[in-house]
């Protein structure tokens, strides 16, 4: 392009400046050919004529993009302007939004002649010190001080996951003149300053609700499935699809915000805070509908690794072997045992015969077997086992009660994953005839029209070592438990 070429287009966008300050709907067509949906384009025009705007939907319906153009829109179109982009992780806040962020900035011809893109500050060229966006993470509230501009716009996305002392310290600082706060994120969390942004501080936000099924950019049938699996009253649906703060239910053994709140979106596991295993727990298939899953947890970190459907039990081993291989080459420091706890009840016992084959044939000296049968009693020849049987029915309770405990202590992280997040917020309890707690079974869960939990045993599985000392000898890396936290359950299962 020439020099002429870009003078003119220069000139052009200062003189629409004065129409893309009040209408970014304009601003998002002609600077970044950016096409809105309708509650994009309403969304935006509040932005522009009010200070706070809180945007609560479903999955898929385009906020990352929404917020992109936001965020380019105010950063270009007004002087000397602070932004500043936050998410509860890493993650979420660098992989997701800024590279949305980079990707329309790139797309634009002029917004890449006047905006340098870093990894965490987008500037204009020749302002670098007063006229920029950064991206904070929202971890800690100090993160969030010390901007105070004129001209500033903070954008929080999954902002449910965000703790109240760093919102806090963003509502602090929203004292000048054009001062603007955008919310977004999937309502997970009936507490806190996005909760309350739609209920008793509705009066201060401009509020919206969008569903996933109103969306033309989701796909519908991908949604009917969703709904037919988990139902449409259920929380993971409220909050995934329809975009509605969950209910709060008794009778469910793990609440769905509990769940989201260990997600890969929200949470990122400190390195001194995860476990010093890997562990993989491998749910096999009983029924043709049911699935066979592998969770892969590693050091703390859960992510599901297999899942096919149909009763191949050889395909099931080479699956195992396939991930033991892959995580000694991910991980080549660590030195522990890599642990397989296997459901071993029906078709389980096959793939625990074939894999100690496979394991003496291929000699794979550190893979641990550990089968599990969910029929048996909770074993008691652990303090932590002996707690456990006086409160809960049987060890598939037990099971999910650990993974629980792991949740609430923030000890794991859960990647990203939608239908383990259903199963494992969707299972309901009850108190037995013996006073002891116990999961609904996996036939009364179909029988209320609700799918086999397999990813979600399967991520129980990868967590429990309550077997692991009855089949191996010994407890997992007993020098590495000792030093743990006396508060923890890791440290206790010795």
């Amino acid at each position: 392009m020439s020099e002429s070429s870009r003078v003119l287009r220069k000139r052009f966008f200062q003189k629409r400046i004065p129409e893309y300050q009040k209408n970014p709907v304009v601003f998002a067509r002609e600077a970044l050919k950016f096409a809105p949906d309708k509650w994009q384009r309403e969304s935006l025009m509040d932005l522009a004529e009010n200070s706070k705007v809180a945007i609560k939907s479903g999955q898929g319906v385009g906020k990352t993009g929404m917020e992109a153009v936001a965020l380019l829109w105010f950063l270009t179109c007004f002087p000397y302007p602070r932004v500043v982009a936050t998410a509860p992780t890493k993650q979420q806040l660098h992989d997701v939004l800024w590279s949305e962020v980079a990707k329309w900035q790139e797309q634009s011809p002029l917004l890449r002649e006047i905006l340098k893109w870093t990894k965490t500050h987008i500037y204009m060229i020749g302002y670098e010190k007063r006229w920029f966006a950064a991206a904070r993470t929202a971890t800690k509230s100090e993160n969030m001080q010390g901007f105070h501009e004129k001209n500033m716009l903070f954008i929080v996305d999954e902002a449910s996951g965000v703790a109240d002392p760093i919102m806090e310290a963003i509502l602090g600082t929203l004292s000048g003149e054009n001062n603007k706060l955008l919310l977004c994120g999937n309502p997970t969390r009936t507490s806190g300053t996005f909760f309350e942004a739609f209920h008793t501080d509705r009066a201060m936000y401009q509020c919206y609700t969008v569903s996933s099924i109103d969306s033309p950019r989701t796909n519908k049938q991908n949604i009917e499935s969703f709904i037919k699996k988990y139902g449409a009253d259920s929380n993971v649906v409220r909050v995934r699809v329809f975009g509605e703060f969950p209910k709060q239910e008794d009778d469910v053994f793990i609440m769905l915000s509990l769940v989201e709140h260990c997600g890969s979106k929200i949470y990122e596991l400190p390195e001194d805070k995860g476990m010093p295993y890997i562990i993989f727990g491998v749910d096999v298939a009983r029924f043709g509908d049911d699935e066979t899953v592998i969770y892969r947890n590693t050091k703390g970190k859960l992510k599901l690794a297999v899942h096919r459907k149909g009763q191949d039990l050889m395909a099931t081993v080479g699956d195992i072997v396939s991930q033991y291989k892959k995580v000694m080459r991910e991980f080549p420091d660590y030195q522990g045992r890599i642990y397989v706890n296997i459901d071993d009840t029906g078709l389980g016992g096959g793939v625990t015969d074939r894999l100690k084959e496979v394991k003496r044939e291929q000699q794979l000296y550190r893979l641990f077997i550990v089968p599990i049968n969910a029929a048996e009693k909770i074993e008691i020849d652990t303090k932590e086992g002996k707690e456990a049987a006086e409160y809960y029915n049987n060890l598939t309770t037990h099971m999910w009660a650990v993974l629980r405990e792991l949740m609430e202590r923030k000890q794991i992280e859960i990647e990203e994953e939608a239908d383990t997040f259903a199963q494992l917020s969707i299972r309901k309890y009850f108190m037995a005839s013996n006073g002891k707690i116990e999961l609904e079974s996996k036939k009364e869960m179909k029988k209320r029209g609700v799918s086999s939990p397999d990813r979600a045993d399967a991520a129980a599985l990868s967590v429990y070592l309550g077997k692991i000392k009855k089949y191996t000898g010994s407890a997992p890396n007993e020098k590495i438990l000792s030093s743990l936290n006396k508060n923890s359950y890791w440290d206790r299962v010795r």
